[in-house]
């Protein structure tokens, strides 16, 4: 009874045994269903990386390409930042003599007075005092002075040194020039005395016109233009004859 009573039970608790009672109290029968198709075919990894892989693998080469891209930037920007460099002017080539052989011309100088080696001295053709004094043995800072060490030297010269050249000979007096006879001289000779212009001569060729000769120097004074200054100049290079 047990056991029937439990069968009982287990029959009203599973629902496909109440579905077929069900079915026969009406008359109708339930086909049993048919179990429903579940594909569990593991799914096969596709060809194709995930959308974030292959962003990431982007990644890097276009960080590169703008790094790259920066950089060229900036070296742009520094090279247009610098600024031009002055480029010297191209200087002249120096004169080459195409004649191989040395200068052999000499000049001799003497060189007298305050230095360790005095007496004649050959140099070449050329030199300076500062070469002429080098060789007499060089001279102290204050005899130094008065030389011109850049002058070049003549044959035959003497260079004295911290000692005062000798007194020139005086030339000989030059004789004073004739005076100029006022009764005799021309237009051009009156215009070459000094404060005597054109003007001026021409007056006192008129005045010896008018008046005659002259009978004395002091008669200038009478001709209009000529003062005591100019007089006092006139007086001694002029004389009436």
């Amino acid at each position: 009874m047990f056991e029937t009573s439990r069968r009982r039970t287990t029959a009203e608790n599973d629902p496909k045994i109440r579905l077929k009672q069900l079915a026969a109290a009406r008359g109708t029968e339930i086909p049993d269903p048919t179990p429903e198709w579940v594909d569990e075919t593991p799914p096969t990894p596709s060809s194709q990386p995930p959308v974030r892989a292959r962003l990431k693998n982007l990644r890097l080469p276009v960080v590169a390409t703008a790094a790259v891209v920066v950089a060229s930037c900036a070296a742009i920007g520094i090279l247009v930042a610098q600024p031009e460099k002055e480029v010297p002017p191209l200087l002249p080539a120096a004169a080459v003599s195409n004649d191989p052989r040395p200068s052999t011309a000499r000049i001799v100088v003497s060189v007298v007075g305050r230095v360790p080696k005095p007496g004649l001295i050959t140099l070449p053709e050329g030199s300076r005092v500062a070469d002429a004094i080098q060789a007499a043995g060089g001279v102290s800072e204050v005899d130094a002075l008065t030389l011109n060490m850049a002058r070049r030297l003549a044959d035959g010269e003497q260079i004295y040194v911290g000692i005062p050249p000798p007194p020139e000979v005086a030339p000989a007096p030059q004789p004073k020039p004739a005076k100029l006879d006022l009764n005799t001289a021309t237009t051009a000779q009156l215009d070459d005395l000094p404060g005597v212009g054109a003007v001026t001569a021409q007056r006192i060729l008129d005045w010896r016109t008018e008046r005659g000769p002259f009978t004395a120097v002091e008669q200038l004074r009478q001709i209009d233009g000529i003062g005591e200054s100019r007089y006092s100049k006139l007086k001694d290079l002029v004389t009436v004859r």
